[in-house]
């Protein structure tokens, strides 16, 4: 039922702090857990992969992870930041610390 293009699983490699797509295509988004901080450090998307809403996943998929285990999310990573602002309704559920 996929076709080329489509991904659709959104998966968290815990002992590699990143969350992939799979089928593997070379997307990821890379975090680090501190205490009760959940810190977004880079999002990597192919560039041939781009502009299909692949980052926007893996950063809801963090999200809905921070939200389970009640976790500030810190976006330092620059594409999780802009997603996050340009969507408000899908990160309020959880505490954003923006930096200063």
């Amino acid at each position: 039922m996929s076709d080329e293009g489509r991904h659709d699983s959104v998966v968290d490699e815990t002992r590699n702090s990143r969350f992939v797509l799979e089928p593997d295509v070379g997307a990821e988004l890379r975090y680090r857990v501190n205490g009760n901080r959940f810190v977004l450090v880079h999002t990597e998307v192919p560039d041939e992969l781009r502009g299909r809403g692949i980052g926007g996943r893996l950063v809801r998929a963090a999200v809905e992870r921070a939200g389970l285990e009640d976790m500030t999310v810190v976006p330092l990573c620059r594409y999780a930041r802009r997603w996050l602002e340009t969507h408000p309704d899908l990160a309020a559920p959880v505490a954003i610390d923006w930096g200063g």
